[in-house]
């Protein structure tokens, strides 16, 4: 899959001027809120037509301002999820799926229904209304039926964002799952960097309207990139396997590369792959190996760079076992530390920092 999206548009006093590539997966939307990322996706979606413009999915011209080109949404055949589930509030869980396979091409395949009914959890809700469901199962019910209109894209708005914690801790396990089994690319708009660290594959960062990069979630949540976002959650972004689990301690050992992590158990499986996110505010560094702490990952390395915040900060990277693990520290650490490039030097990280 690619897909190609360039929009420029004037909407009040803001403007929207971004323009990126996603090939598979999960591509995130990411920035602070008010930086562009819904009005980029209305234009995607077909819902807002902007002054010029170009969308085209796997060759398939979609909206081309310069040929007077443009698809109207329901043609488009994308799945969109919103903040809100927007059920119908008069049909049960199982007649609202039935309206989304209403729209597919494969209206009486009972083995897709049956498919995504199981793969979201949802098949004990089927008789039940939608007022009799909980925040996070709404959403569940709400992106099973853009997945029966069998979209060749699926558009997801910030679906957690009217959700509690506990609620977001329900689906993401859902929605990891929708990534590695569904088949299809999703465009997931987000400001939170925990859910992005997680879920996506790519990271398209905006910033007041345009696009200030795109790459993967590791390069894009980390170093000075991170300044549209909020540093109190940027980070290092990991993945690796689960190399062994120590049950009765709730640890897991994972291998990054040539180096190993402990991070809390959370029901983790010997060889899964995962993802981890290391907040910058959460790693220590030490120029000699420190002794005595409650801290489990001890990590010895290398000063890969230093920049310079211009707010009393220092990020500096370090080569960690062929892994880069950002740090933010103040200024006047590393000057009392006298921090160099090519200096050994340690990580120190809580293992509580660490998210799957």
């Amino acid at each position: 899959m690619t897909l190609t999206v360039e929009a420029r548009q004037h909407l009040g006093g803001f403007r929207l001027d971004a323009s990126f590539t996603a090939e598979h997966g999960v591509t995130a939307v990411f920035g602070r809120s008010g930086s562009g990322k819904t009005s980029l996706m209305r234009v995607i979606a077909g819902l807002s037509r902007p002054d010029e413009g170009r969308v085209v999915l796997d060759g398939d011209v979609l909206l081309d301002t310069g040929q007077n080109i443009f698809v109207r949404p329901y043609r488009r055949r994308f799945g969109y999820v919103f903040q809100e589930a927007r059920l119908f509030p008069h049909l049960s869980v199982r007649s609202n799926l039935a309206y989304g396979q209403w729209f597919s091409r494969h209206r009486s395949r009972r083995d897709e229904f049956d498919r995504v009914v199981e793969m979201l959890g949802i098949a004990p809700l089927l008789d039940r209304q939608p007022d009799a469901l909980s925040g996070g199962e709404q959403q569940r019910v709400a992106i099973g039926r853009a997945l029966l209109s069998a979209p060749r894209l699926l558009l997801m708005d910030e679906p957690l964002a009217a959700l509690d914690e506990e609620r977001k801790a329900e689906i993401l396990p859902y929605l990891e799952r929708l990534r590695d089994e569904a088949g299809i690319p999703i465009v997931y708009v987000s400001h939170s960097v925990a859910e992005v660290a997680r879920l996506a594959d790519q990271v398209v960062l905006m910033q007041e309207g345009q696009v200030a990069a795109v790459g993967d979630p590791g390069q894009v949540l980390a170093g000075r990139r991170a300044s549209a976002l909020d540093r109190r959650e940027a980070g290092s972004v990991l993945s690796g396997r689960v190399e062994s689990v120590d049950a009765v301690n709730g640890l897991a050992t994972v291998r990054l590369r040539d180096l190993c992590l402990l991070v809390p158990d959370a029901g983790l499986a010997q060889g899964a792959a995962v993802r981890l996110h290391i907040p910058e505010r959460d790693v220590i560094i030490a120029t000699t190996e420190p002794v005595g702490l409650s801290a489990l990952n001890i990590l010895p390395g290398t000063i890969h760079a230093i920049e310079t915040d211009g707010d009393g900060a220092v990020l500096v990277s370090l080569a960690c076992g062929g892994n880069i693990i950002a740090s933010r520290i103040t200024s006047f650490s590393a000057t009392r530390l006298e921090l160099q490039v090519g200096q050994a030097a340690f990580a120190v990280i809580k293992s509580v920092a660490l998210q799957r």
